[in-house]
């Protein structure tokens, strides 16, 4: 990889003298180029959007706007800015508060010349380098009004679906947790709710809901990047995106199957995956997203109506000719019941591919926290079958791929 330029950077602190202090700390860095400063937070967003650094170094406390209110806003606005946050509180709220909000990284006062110049290093190589992703995608060098979006994916990304034709089976965790555990910097995940009545992605994040799919799907024949990225709720301590459903049940009959189809379609020009929980009923709107999957996660647990429903589903699939997409999984697999993985696939005449284990004390604590369980406790037993789930999921369709491609070739 070719040496990262200068890493330009914006002081944002209410005192002269500590805004002082940071430069003088960060002078020493040859790699290191101080652009800016700013003495409230309404100032950091107005030269963020002028000047476009690379980092944004934040006090919290401010009289007009906090530090965290102007990182969200700045991480809205310019995407590619990353925002390290300085606080004289070093409590763990704080931290969690700022990360939510797009923070990149959390120092208490006075930091360490070490610490300080390693947090702008790291969040510098960040911001350039989703700066050229987005170049590289939008050669002109300028989306809309001039602002230039995040990476976006340079081939069709893939959907994915996950859905279960009986309540109460997990969907919304294996999806929630699929798509952290699927998402990296050059392979970005969005996470869009299609349980539009009762959808509770948003919650299982613990994200409060500004946008939702409404902002998206009645123009989704005039969609940009720039409009994604403002809309999409991005969670801060994975990265990944998120679409979430409408905040009242009676809302979801804006939203048609066409719309969503054309929505599930743009965002795979944006996005590597598209994972999309979904509802146990069959709406129009889940409907149109197992016809537009490239991948169907079944999701069955060991309870008879849940493999009576599956039963029934994969007759209906057999009927669309979708079962080839089908990718059968079983949820809260518990070794001590007799009814096993082997003998599910057998009777419905559909292999059971990966079983996730049962664990209600891990996964319960991960729903009511709002935490999913892939981000601080990725080692559990949940945690690796969700990493076998997704590497099984990128073997099936890098192997579609290729199969799609031979055939074209014939």
């Amino acid at each position: 990889m070719p040496a990262l330029e200068k890493i330009t950077v914006l002081i944002v602190d209410d005192i002269d003298e500590t805004r002082d202090n940071i430069r003088r700390l960060l002078q020493f860095d040859p790699n290191i180029d101080v652009i800016g400063a700013a003495k409230n937070g309404q100032e950091a967003i107005d030269l963020s959007q002028q000047i476009k650094p690379d980092v944004v170094i934040m006090d919290i406390n401010m009289p007009d706007i906090d530090g965290i209110t102007a990182t969200e806003i700045i991480r809205k606005k310019v995407p590619h800015t990353q925002v390290v946050i300085l606080s004289v509180q070093s409590d763990p709220s704080y931290m969690r508060r700022a990360m939510l909000a797009g923070a990149r990284d959390f120092l208490t006062k006075p930091p360490s010349i070490d610490d300080l110049t390693g947090a702008v290093h790291r969040a510098g190589k960040m911001a350039q380098e989703e700066r050229a992703k987005a170049a590289q995608a939008f050669p002109g060098g300028a989306i809309g009004g001039g602002q230039v979006s995040a990476a976006v994916a340079p081939t069709l990304g893939k959907i994915i679906v996950v859905y279960s034709p009986k309540g109460g089976t997990g969907c919304t965790t294996i999806a929630t947790n699929l798509a952290l555990a699927m998402h990296s910097e050059d392979r970005r995940v969005v996470l869009v709710d299609a349980s539009l009545q009762f959808g509770d992605v948003a919650v299982f994040l613990n994200e409060q809901v500004k946008n939702n799919i409404l902002d998206l799907a009645p123009r989704v024949d005039e969609l940009d990047p720039e409009v994604v990225e403002s809309v999409t709720i991005r969670h801060a301590a994975s990265g990944i995106r998120l679409v979430a459903a409408p905040p009242r049940p009676e809302m979801s009959d804006k939203v048609s199957s066409e719309q969503f189809t054309k929505l599930l379609q743009y965002l795979q020009r944006l996005f590597s995956y598209v994972i999309v929980d979904t509802c146990c009923y069959l709406t129009d709107v889940v409907q149109s997203a197992l016809e537009t999957a490239d991948l169907i996660i079944l999701i069955t647990t060991q309870d008879i109506p849940s493999i009576k429903n599956c039963n029934s589903f994969l007759s209906l699939a057999d009927a669309s000719s979708i079962r080839r997409r089908i990718f059968f999984t079983m949820n809260r697999y518990d070794k001590r019941i007799a009814i096993t993985p082997e003998r599910v696939g057998e009777s419905l005449r559909q292999e059971i591919l990966i079983t996730i284990p049962l664990d209600e004390k891990i996964v319960s604590s991960a729903v009511n926290r709002g935490i999913p369980f892939m981000i601080d406790n990725k080692t559990s037993l949940p945690g690796k079958a969700i990493y076998q789930l997704a590497d099984a999921i990128r073997e099936r369709l890098s192997k579609a791929e290729i199969e799609g491609e031979t055939q074209a070739k014939k």
